[in-house]
Formats: C-alpha cells, structure tokens, sequence
C-alpha cells in the first residue's frame, strides 16, 4: 500500500510539485525564446530555470520520501525535462525547413 505524505510534508510536497511544473515550463519557453533570439542571458536565465527545477526534484522525492522505483522515475524525469525542449525545438526546425523547400519548388 502506498504510505500517503505526512501533514507536515504536505505543503512542501504541494509547493516543489507545483514548481516542478512552472520551472519546466519557464525553462522550455526560454530555451525555445533563446534559440529564436540569440541572447546569452537569455539562456543563462533557463539554465537558472532548470536548476530550480532540478532543486524542486531533489525537495520533492525528500518530502515525499521516494524509494526504489519511485526515485528512478525522478531522476528521469528531470533529464526528461532537460532533453525535451531541445528534442522539440530541432524537430519544429527540420519541419518547417522541410515545409520551406516545397515553397520554393512551387514557385519555380
């Protein structure tokens, strides 16, 4: 059976679950913005959103007290978060060039 989080976890289960999200979000809108605007603080700043991320893991799987299974599925998660902007983002360039290519056949 799964042990539920302790009361005095709860809120800090709650807040670095919810920061998970919002850092994963922020991260992947800053890396796609850097990549469309070369900007070195640009990066620097989703670099920093992925390092909150990365502290709200480790703070979550400590509150929530994640063993075994449960530990690995974080780790993954985080590299997860890491590599899948930058999988998405090469994947939308090699789309849209290959969208650009038909245009300029068609116009010949």
């Amino acid at each position: 059976m799964i042990e539920p989080v302790a009361l005095e976890d709860f809120f800090i289960t709650f807040f670095s679950s919810a920061l998970i999200i919002l850092a994963g979000a922020s991260y992947a809108l800053l890396f796609a913005w850097s990549k469309v605007n070369p900007n070195f603080r640009i990066k620097i700043a989703a670099y920093i959103s992925y390092a909150i991320l990365i502290i709200s893991v480790a703070e979550l799987t400590q509150a929530a007290q994640f063993q075994g299974y449960w530990l690995i599925i974080s780790f993954v998660m985080a590299i997860g978060y890491f590599f899948a902007p930058i999988g998405i983002w090469h994947l939308c360039v090699k789309t849209h060039a290959d969208q650009d290519l038909i245009k300029i056949k068609e116009d010949i």
